[in-house]
């Protein structure tokens, strides 16, 4: 799950990121929009401008110039002086002036350039006025319009601020030559060129004034796009739990069915899982891979679905042959695993947790640092579990005892770094309840597979040397202590005279009997009509077989008894059990004795 979650987290970090950039970069792109709409508003201000000036010129031009009162203000234009009646009187005495084009539109820049704020004047390289001289922007600017004869603007600084500066060529007409022919013009030259500057400022202020209005609503509309990214997140990221939990609950119904087959392992995986997890925490792993690990731990035994229970089950030592098939469940559940996408991650640490640190284990027989440190500790806390629990052919370790077996076996068996914090780890834990036997019916049914006599369906005579086995362990719970003896007299003789379907219907009666009778004890067969029955505490039957004494009534057939308390001995085989029973048969009645001796 953390590759998937870490996957998710990336793709909403990078929407994120995509996102964000997408809203500055449309803020970018409308700032720049607006930074080019006000330049616009002042290059069409500065046009607006001229070309009034050119329609005031124009007018003025058609008349050959204006005469105007001579004041204060308007005094004889001292460059048109080559000009005749420059100035004249009128009738009553008033004297007027000539106002050329180039004059007036001065004049009128001049005077009334405040109400509309622009900055405007007729500008030449070769002026009549030097007033009118160009500026060395202007300059430029007239010498790229001599040949393209069309208008140039640009941004250049005035006093250190930003201006759209805009010139149009001014063409030389039949009325400008009575003032300027002396100059060489001819009629369509350009004679100069009208000159508009515009201050950017206000209109990039207005620009900004616009953008900060609008920044809420981009606001709002990143705030949206970051909630419905996050609410994909949560929903996505939902249903990859889902899914995940889903898919480990099969998972984990499958190790549930495999330990519901094998009832002497119940609680295992679990038991791994937290061991292997107490383990990596004290030698200091994160907790990110201290949850793969038990996650792993939790189906590291997934493969054993595939395993026979002919194999999973038997209580007693494999063959080699059935050893090789039940290794075979390593890989069986790596390829399980290793097919979901969310278990991938752990596929490999389940394929190595029985590999050793010597190089002896299997699958693929790695050694050292070859093996992921992960299956190294699942490895150690799986031999741990096997060592403190109960099996039906051992007996448990008590937990220093099976600490000081990790400690033996480090640096052969396992790593000496993981047991070395093993030994912290796993000091202090309580002590796993198990039970080696079964529980219910089913369990009952499947431990008849190798434990019960197929004739009578008593228990058989390997089952009772793996309880004897069991009760000489002094580490493990003995749970049966008391032995009662019944030995068929006559039996063979019966057999003999009424046939061998008679006398099976005997010992198979005789087993019903006793398990009705007594229903808390281990009904056992031995040596063919010889049964025990093995109760937990002390319990002589003596005086309690009425109902096989009415089974055999007529046949020629007896019982004998011999009630023995083994809660102190150390009998660890069926066979010390015959000499032992003989000892103690022989202090109770030679006539058991001797029948035990006739068993033998």
């Amino acid at each position: 799950m953390n590759t998937k979650v870490t996957y998710l987290k990336f793709i909403v970090v990078t929407l994120f990121i995509v996102w964000t950039f997408l809203i500055v970069s449309i803020l970018i792109n409308w700032f720049s929009q607006e930074h080019r709409h006000a330049e616009r508003l002042a290059f069409k201000e500065a046009t607006v401008s001229i070309k009034k000036d050119l329609a005031y010129r124009s007018w003025v031009t058609s008349h050959g110039g204006v005469y105007v009162p001579i004041t204060e203000h308007t005094q004889p234009n001292p460059y048109l002086a080559h000009i005749p009646n420059r100035d004249i009187k009128t009738e009553n005495g008033q004297g007027l002036t000539l106002i050329n084009p180039a004059y007036a539109i001065k004049q009128t820049m001049k005077n009334y350039s405040e109400l509309y704020g622009t900055k405007g004047r007729i500008v030449s390289n070769t002026p009549l006025n030097p007033d009118n001289k160009a500026d060395k922007w202007e300059s430029d600017s007239l010498n790229i319009i001599e040949g393209t004869k069309t208008p140039h603007h640009e941004i250049h600084p005035i006093d250190g601020q930003d201006h759209m500066r805009l010139i149009i060529p001014l063409f030389t007409e039949e009325g400008c030559l009575k003032c300027h022919g002396h100059q060489g013009y001819s009629v369509g030259d350009v004679r100069g060129g009208i000159s508009a500057s515009i201050a950017l400022t206000p209109y990039y202020a207005s620009a900004v004034s616009r953008l900060k209005a609008s920044l809420p609503y981009v606001v709002v509309v990143w705030l949206i796009g970051v909630a419905t990214i996050l609410l994909g997140y949560w929903r996505t990221r939902r249903y990859i739990s889902e899914k995940i939990a889903n898919y480990e609950q099969h998972i984990f119904s499958i190790v549930d069915m495999i330990e519901s087959r094998d009832s002497y392992t119940a609680g295992h995986t679990k038991r791994v899982g937290e061991y292997a997890s107490l383990i990596a925490k004290q030698m200091g792993f994160r907790n990110r891979a201290i949850d793969k690990l038990y996650r792993a731990s939790m189906v590291h035994d997934v493969g054993k679905i595939s395993t026979p229970d002919s194999i999973l089950l038997k209580p007693g030592k494999l063959t080699p042959l059935e050893r090789k098939i039940i290794q075979q469940h390593v890989v069986t559940s790596y390829q399980m695993l290793k097919r979901v996408d969310i278990f991938q991650g752990i596929a490999e640490i389940v394929r190595h947790h029985h590999e050793q640190y010597d190089g002896n284990g299997y699958p693929q027989g790695l050694k050292g640092e070859q093996l992921p440190m992960l299956s190294q500790i699942m490895s150690v806390a799986d031999a741990f579990d096997a060592m403190t629990t109960d099996r039906v052919y051992k007996g448990r370790k008590t937990i220093q005892s099976a600490l000081e077996e990790l400690q033996h076996l480090a640096g052969k068996q396992f790593n000496a770094e993981v047991v070395k914090a093993a030994q912290v780890a796993l000091k202090d834990i309580a002590s796993p309840k198990s039970n080696q036997l079964p529980v219910n019916e089913i369990e009952k049914e499947r431990f008849a597979y190798f434990y019960k006599d197929q004739l009578t369906g008593a228990y058989n005579r390997d089952y009772l040397n793996n309880m004897l086995l069991l009760n000489s362990d002094k580490q493990s719970e003995a749970p049966y202590n008391c032995i009662n003896l019944i030995l068929l007299t006559n039996f063979t003789q019966y057999n003999k005279e009424q046939g061998w379907e008679s006398g099976n219907r005997i010992l198979i009666d005789v087993t019903q009997s006793l398990i009705v009778s007594f229903p808390h004890a281990l009904i056992f067969r031995i040596h063919g009509d010889d049964f025990i029955v093995l109760h937990k505490q002390h319990y002589p039957i003596e005086g309690k077989l009425g109902p096989i004494d009415t089974l055999l009534e007529g046949t020629g057939i007896s019982h004998d008894t011999l009630h023995v308390n083994i809660k102190e001995e150390s009998i660890g085989s069926v066979d010390k059990l015959d000499n032992w029973l003989i000892l103690n048969a022989n202090e109770q009645s030679k006539h058991v004795h001797d029948r035990l001796i006739a068993n033998q």
